[in-house]
This record gives structure tokens, C-alpha cells and sequence, in this order.
């Protein structure tokens, strides 16, 4: 079998990644546009690159890296969504992604690196020095029939992002992010960074992503990103002084009825399993476990 080529990606591989990505991890949504956004142009600051392999030009492995530029720990670093066909696996061809993308990261003066792993994928991390971390849930839910629209209570207001200033959006998504469960705080993104990563996202549906005001206050909202019938919960929340009020579930059910109205069939979401109360709203929605993933630390020499 011919040497795996190991080389930087570029715009055009993204249909081959979409497809590998498709294949190893079939829950998690990102279509061509997005991929091909995010290979050509990455947040500045972060220092984002990515590498394939590649077999009989074929690609079969896909690994990124990049300096979090979302926490004030500093020299925090991620390896991310590490992963091969698996029909060459057991080639070394995980254990060169791996080396590339540390090998990218050491001159950003990155101290600490943060990769994650499927349970079948711990003994690989712990062999390079990872220590498993956190466990990540990964659940869908069928959305065929549509989930009706919630009725929203006296004062509240289910509104799409497409009707909202998107400055009050990132203040919210920053105070709410503030506690989330995490190896690191999200606690400097900047409104440019969040932009990128949101706003300006090609998979953001804004007439299905929905915020909650209460007596015109912005106090909850549910993102929602799109790869054709497939959607992605990405981030839903509620600000501090707002919680325990089920706002947080009425505006993610209000997300999934529209987004279910416009065509998409079945929607994905990740939890920190210490996030209670965002996968007890997700059980009484009906998600069920579909994957189990793991953050792994490791100290970078």
C-alpha cells in the first residue's frame, strides 16, 4: 500500500474532508461552504492550520490546530477533530497528524494542548500523553413530526437572530458562556472572534436560531447551524440572572420547530455530562445519546 502524504489542506479538500468527517463522526454538522470558510479564512489570532493524509490521492486523515484565543490562559493550544479513515488506520498515519500539528504549535509558545478523543480512541491519546479530562455527550434528535412552536409566557418574546442586532447576541452568548463546564474558561472572545465564529458563519441559520426576550431584555437564545436537512444545536443558554425559569428550553424548542419548518430533519447537540440542567432540557426534548467523546490535557515540552 502506498506512503500516506502528509500535507497542509487547502480550500479545495473540503469536499473529501466533509465526506471522511461524514463517515467518523456521521453527528456532527459541517458542510462544504463552512469547511472550505474555515480552511481559507481562519480567525485571525488563533493561528489555525490544518493537515491531511492523503493515499493514492485520496483523503483519508484530517487533523487541525490552533492557539485558543477564547480563554486568558495563556499559551492554552488545540488539536482538534484528530481523526482517519478507517480503513488506514493502524498505519501511523494518526500518530504524523498528531506530530504535524504539535510541531505547529510549539513556536506559538503553547504550554498546554487540549485534543479529544471517542472512548475507542483513549489508549492513542494516553499513549502520546493525554490525560482523558472531560466527558462530552453527543446526542440527536428526529425532528419528523416538527416539534410544535412553544406558546411563550406573559412578557416573552421568541425572536429569530434575523431580527436582532447581532452586539446584543454576543453580549449575551459572553456572559452566558462565562460558567459553562470546560477544561478552561470562554471568557475573552472578542466581538471579531465571535463574529467569525457565529455570525458570519456560512452554517448559521438565522431564521431558525432563536433569543428569548423577557420585557425586552435579551435573556435567552439557542444557535443553530445547518448543513442541509441535518442541524447543529451549537450553543443554547441562559444568563445568570435569568436561569431556572425554562427559558433556555423555550427558546431551543422554538429553534427546532422553525428549523424543522424549513427542512431540516434531524438535529445534533454536544453536552459537558456535568451540564445538568442543558441535557436534562435535552431528554425532555427527546434527544437520545448517540456518542461518547472525551477532552484530553496534555502539558506540551
Amino acid at each position: 500500500m502506498p506512503e500516506p502524504l502528509i500535507r497542509t489542506a487547502t480550500p479545495d479538500d473540503a469536499p473529501a474532508v466533509v465526506a471522511l468527517r461524514a463517515l467518523v463522526y456521521p453527528y456532527l454538522v459541517r458542510g462544504e461552504a463552512s469547511t472550505r470558510h474555515m480552511i481559507a479564512e481562519p480567525p485571525a489570532g488563533e493561528e489555525w492550520t490544518a493537515f491531511v493524509a492523503e493515499v493514492d490521492d485520496q483523503v483519508v486523515g484530517w487533523v487541525s490546530a490552533y492557539l485558543n484565543i477564547r480563554t486568558s490562559e495563556p499559551g492554552f493550544g488545540e488539536v482538534s477533530l484528530l481523526h482517519v479513515h478507517p480503513d488506514h488506520r493502524r498505519r501511523g498515519i494518526g500518530d504524523a497528524l498528531l506530530g504535524e500539528a504539535l510541531r505547529h504549535l510549539r513556536p506559538l509558545g503553547v504550554r498546554r494542548v487540549r485534543t479529544w478523543a471517542l472512548s475507542e480512541a483513549l489508549p492513542f491519546a494516553r499513549r502520546h500523553g493525554f490525560t482523558p479530562s472531560r466527558e462530552l455527550r453527543y446526542s440527536a434528535l428526529d425532528l419528523r413530526p416538527a416539534p410544535p412552536m412553544p406558546t411563550a409566557p406573559p412578557g416573552v418574546r421568541l425572536l429569530p437572530f434575523a431580527e436582532l442586532d447581532p452586539h446584543r447576541l454576543y453580549r449575551a452568548e459572553i456572559a452566558t458562556a462565562a460558567d459553562e463546564p470546560g477544561d478552561v474558561a470562554s471568557d475573552t472572545i472578542s466581538y471579531e472572534t465571535w463574529q467569525h465564529d457565529v455570525w458570519h458563519n456560512l452554517g448559521l441559520d438565522k431564521a431558525a436560531s432563536t433569543a428569548a426576550e423577557l420585557d425586552g431584555d435579551l435573556v435567552a437564545f439557542s444557535v443553530v447551524k445547518r448543513d442541509g436537512d441535518r442541524m447543529w444545536s451549537d450553543f443554547t443558554g441562559t444568563l445568570p440572572g435569568h436561569r431556572g425559569r425554562g427559558l433556555a428550553g423555550l427558546a431551543k424548542r422554538a429553534a427546532l420547530h422553525r428549523a424543522a419548518a424549513g427542512g431540516v430533519r434531524v438535529a445534533y447537540t454536544s453536552n459537558d455530562e456535568a451540564n445538568a440542567p442543558m441535557l436534562a432540557i435535552n431528554e425532555r426534548l427527546g434527544y437520545r445519546a448517540v456518542a461518547a467523546q472525551w477532552s484530553c490535557l496534555a502539558e506540551l515540552t
